[in-house]
């Protein structure tokens, strides 16, 4: 006879018999987005830019690749993703972007974009301002002056594709051209045939003012003329009535092409400009001028520690810089730190001195740095940062004051091994940039990426490299080299390192730069 105690006994374990049928798993599976971690296409032009934000990647062909059959050369993914197409076999079409799908939990579609600039061009003695060339309507428009006959006109230059691969059907060479009447060029490469035409455009003007771009003390101006006219540009401000006339240093000519930068302007100011050539007169552009601005905390007065980590900002102040004190001292201390060491005896500077930590036997070489930016996070012993703040304005130089005592490179990693027994030299440099959202940069060499001042997202790049031991503080300037007049970036990025070569933690132990009173000029 079993006893009454027994009974509430076998009745739990007949429901726990049950459960597994009844329970339902609603443990989400962790959502780790799968990322691109290098692209290489055949025949590329540039290094391809990776997205991590929007998953998408862009690469860069040369003028004579096949856009529509790229192959691959090199493509990695995070570890563990799968791919849903196999990129390092076969070839892909991208005359328009291709969709693959990473894989690990959940799907991640990235978009593969591939960008070719062809030059074209076409040239007629005597022609007003630049040809046009309509790519996406296969058409040359070239504008020749009322009174040329366009039966005798002299064709001095032509090329409709990419160079060495290209046939012109007629096989229109320089010399007379008769473009009475618009004339069809069928353009071959790569198998496939392309239909352009050619037109000539009769204008009753000499000159043209094209554009104009208004920086905060300078203004950038653009004008076009018939070939062999005297030309030039004038300017005045928008409330007074006298021109004053750009010197002729500052006129650049490229052919009928013709620019200037006037120097030396008012900010937040209206300016209007106009080109002129022989006699005439090309139309007045009206535009003002930015403001200026200094940078946040240039002068390194401002710093707050937190723990061990010595922080370029005060404490709840604005975080404009940053340092990789984060990940030094995950294995040692804060490497980049205030100063009392100044060039005028005044407020603070910043210290960056790169060193050798080790704790437990885990050591690496860490670079003193200071960047505009945030450190996101450290993984392992490897640094994720942000690099780049919100700026709009367009300076011409930025200046401040160094001093550096270099040590002799006696830590590398694998791929600059022979740097070991060089001096180190440190690094300052400057990038405008018009990125959608700041620049994530990764020192770990299986994700690794860094700032490259070739990406087309660039528009202005600066830099300082100096190798050599200094008694005291010096003066430097570095000019920032634009692309564009026109761009606006949307980005600003500064940075500095004891080591030049820190990001690939390679240096010398003892390496000491001093930095101080950043600042930016407009002007010319």
């Amino acid at each position: 006879m079993k006893s009454r105690s027994a009974i509430p006994y076998l009745f739990v374990i007949s429901i726990i018999a049950l459960l597994p049928g009844c329970i339902k798993n609603d443990i989400p599976y962790p959502r780790i987005p799968q990322m691109i971690l290098s692209l290489a296409a055949e025949g590329e032009s540039l290094p391809a830019v990776i997205d991590d934000e929007n998953f998408k990647a862009t690469v860069y062909l040369n003028e004579d690749v096949d856009i529509r059959a790229v192959g691959f050369s090199e493509f990695t993914m995070t570890e563990g993703a799968e791919c849903s197409t196999d990129l390092l076999s076969g070839t892909f079409d991208l005359a328009s972007p291709i969709n693959i799908v990473l894989s690990r939990y959940q799907d991640y579609t990235w978009t593969i974009t591939a960008v070719q600039e062809i030059e074209r061009y076409l040239t007629i003695e005597g022609q007003i301002g630049q040809t046009v060339i309509d790519v996406p309507g296969r058409r040359v428009i070239v504008r020749i002056a009322e009174q040329e006959n366009l039966a005798y006109l002299n064709l001095t230059s032509i090329k409709l594709g990419p160079a060495g691969i290209t046939t012109l059907s007629p096989d229109i060479k320089p010399g007379r051209i008769n473009l009475v009447r618009p004339i069809d060029i069928d353009v071959t490469a790569h198998g496939r045939t392309e239909r352009w035409t050619v037109y000539a455009e009769k204008v009753d003007f000499m000159v043209s003012t094209v554009s104009a771009d208004a920086w905060s003390e300078v203004i950038w101006v653009y004008g076009e003329s018939q070939e062999g006219l005297e030309h030039g540009f004038q300017y005045r401000r928008s409330d007074s009535e006298d021109w004053v006339d750009v010197s002729e240093s500052e006129i650049i000519s490229e052919g009928t092409s013709f620019s200037a930068c006037i120097p030396h302007l008012q900010p937040l100011t209206e300016y209007v400009v106009r080109a002129f050539a022989g006699e005439e007169f090309g139309k007045e552009i009206h535009v003002t001028t930015q403001s200026t601005e200094l940078i946040p905390n240039g002068t390194f007065d401002q710093w707050s520690l937190d723990g061990k980590v010595w922080q370029p900002w005060n404490e709840g102040g604005l975080k404009f810089w940053d340092t990789g004190n984060k990940g030094a001292t995950t294995v040692g201390e804060s490497n980049s730190v205030p100063s009392d060491y100044t060039p005028d005896g005044a407020g603070k500077s910043a210290r960056l001195e790169t060193i050798y930590a080790n704790v437990f036997g885990i050591g690496k070489l860490a670079a003193g740095n200071i960047f505009t930016g945030s450190y996101l996070r450290t993984s392992g012993t490897n640094g994720v940062l942000a690099f780049g703040q919100p700026w709009t304005l367009r300076p011409t130089k930025l200046r401040g004051y160094f001093q550096y005592k270099t040590s002799t490179i006696d830590r590398s990693d694998a791929d600059h091994k022979y740097l070991i027994g060089r001096p180190d030299s440190c690094h300052i440099y400057v990038a405008l940039a018009d990125w959608t959202a700041p620049y994530e940069i990764r020192t770990d060499p299986k994700s690794r990426q860094l700032f490259d001042p070739s990406l087309p997202s660039i528009i202005a790049y600066g830099e300082l490299i100096y190798s050599g031991t200094m008694d005291s503080y010096k003066e430097f300037v570095i000019p920032l080299e634009y692309r564009s007049t026109s761009r606006i970036p949307t980005y600003m990025q500064i940075t500095v390192s004891s080591s030049k070569y820190g990001d690939y933690f390679t240096g010398g132990v003892g390496a000491l730069l001093y930095i101080d009173q950043l600042s930016f000029d407009y002007d010319y």
